[in-house]
């Protein structure tokens, strides 16, 4: 099986050749991050309307981690244009953090939608340093479409940890690798490359279980699904919570 994904993945190479040579030329991570920001406008208004149920089941707990304050601190890792706002409880206190910072305008928008949540600040940042939030600070820590991008999942997941009061939650929701004896994952490693380019460091090959299985998170509820997705590439998915 190997030869076979070498030689799809070079054939790709050479199609996408433009992306590599603007990419050595260092202007397409800058186009990249200025182009992101409208994709994803789009992308994740038709991902809402094919996983709001499941968007609905993930976070209809969330008001069980309310801390000591009365109201629900959340960090949204990867807010991107705000996606999730409308699937939080009203009265929630919401801290966003994205590298990107061009996805503010997109933001906005979104908080102007969604006055039920109290807006708090952007903080432009990564997840495997996220400084600028203080020790125990946060009830919920949510990142959905964002393990894997981030260049160190294992870090990221220590910076969830150390955001969090004890007995906050960690909520995801993630593509991750297909089965490997599948013909969707031969596809995937077979565009892992190109799609890493294209999609600012995006992976369609994580297990990204396994870093949430060795975080050391106190509890871990976690579910496999096929998400009813048009993209069947991004099909496989897991969601669910983890205590601290």
């Amino acid at each position: 099986m190997a030869l076979p994904i070498f030689i799809l993945r070079l054939a790709v190479c050479i199609l996408a050749f433009p992306v590599y040579l603007l990419n050595f030329l260092g202007v397409w991570n800058w186009m990249c991050r200025i182009w992101l920001p409208y994709f994803f406008s789009w992308f994740t208004v038709e991902y809402n309307e094919q996983m709001a149920s499941q968007k609905r089941e993930l976070f209809s707990n969330l008001q069980e981690f309310v801390g000591p304050s009365g109201k629900l601190s959340l960090l949204e890792l990867g807010c991107g244009t705000g996606a999730n706002f409308k699937f939080y409880p009203p009265g929630c206190r919401v801290t966003c953090i994205d590298p990107n910072p061009n996805f503010e305008k997109f933001l906005i928008k979104s908080i102007a939608e969604n006055r039920h949540v109290q807006f708090e600040r952007l903080v432009v940042g990564v997840g495997e340093d996220m400084h600028q939030v203080a020790d125990g600070s946060m009830d919920v820590v949510v990142c959905t479409l964002v393990l894997c991008s981030v260049k160190n999942q294992e870090r990221t997941l220590q910076e969830v940890c150390r955001v969090l009061r004890p007995g906050g939650a960690f909520y995801f929701m993630e593509h991750v690798a297909a089965e490997r004896s599948t013909w969707n994952y031969f596809w995937q490693q077979v565009l892992d490359p190109v799609w890493y380019l294209l999609f600012d460091g995006c992976n369609l090959t994580r297990e990204s279980w396994k870093a949430l299985e060795t975080a050391s998170f106190s509890k871990l509820k976690l579910q496999h699904l096929q998400a009813p997705l048009s993209w069947e590439l991004l099909r496989p998915h897991i969601y669910g919570y983890a205590v601290k």
